[in-house]
């Protein structure tokens, strides 16, 4: 079967910029999903679509995608340019990058942070830390929602300046630092492949079991 054949007309309700660059996407929610999941998107039937996580809740009326545009990019650059009323074409959700009742770390870089925000909006809130890195104050997409439900269990890792209330470094840099990390906890990471692989190997140097590594690479 053709990959397009899977996917279903939807109409945007909603498009707007975040951060320079970085938008929030929204359409209906026409199917059920598992916080932590993707979907495919592509803007024209026929065409080769790409994934993105899900950033909104399970029971959230729309659907709700963060991209940020990469200039050179096939979809990204257009789909920023899209307004209120036009339509997309959209898979439903699927993948296992899906969350947990039980204690979890989850680790983002960037628009990462996605899945991380489904899983706090589906109410996955209870022995959660996350630690979020960005380069600039504005990089912490969701911090005014994830900040007062995680409360001290949410960490920014800004690399680029100092901030107030943040971990001047990489999210590699704040690992290195700890001392301990519960080897009972799974740890879910998300961002690029560069620090998804370097974040899992300071987990298991610090004797983090690998089957507890969950990583998935930018969506």
């Amino acid at each position: 079967m053709n990959l397009s054949e899977k996917l279903k007309r939807v109409k945007v309700e909603a498009i707007k910029e975040i951060a320079r660059g970085v938008y929030v996407l929204e359409y209906k929610r026409f199917f059920e999903f598992e916080a932590g999941q993707i979907i495919s998107i592509a803007l024209v039937e026929n065409e080769d679509p790409r994934m993105y996580s899900i950033a909104s809740g399970e029971q959230d009326p729309n659907v709700q995608i963060l991209f940020n545009v990469v200039n050179d990019g096939q979809l990204t650059p257009i789909m920023a340019e899209l307004e209120v009323g036009d339509f997309i074409w959209s898979s439903s959700g699927f993948g296992r990058f899906t969350g947990t009742e039980g204690e979890a770390w989850w680790i983002a870089q960037g628009t990462g942070i996605a899945p991380f925000a489904s899983m706090l909006r589906s109410g996955q809130t209870r022995n959660k830390y996350l630690i979020h890195g960005g380069r600039y104050r504005e990089s912490f997409y969701f911090a005014d929602e994830l900040s007062p439900v995680l409360g001290s269990n949410y960490i920014k890792c800004c690399s680029g300046e100092e901030i107030e209330g943040a971990f001047t470094g990489r999210v590699t840099d704040y690992l290195n630092s700890l001392t301990r990390l519960p080897v009972e906890a799974l740890y879910y990471l998300c961002g690029s492949s560069e620090m998804v692989v370097e974040a899992r190997d300071i987990l298991i140097k610090k004797g983090v079991p690998f089957r507890k590594i969950i990583g998935e690479i930018y969506f």
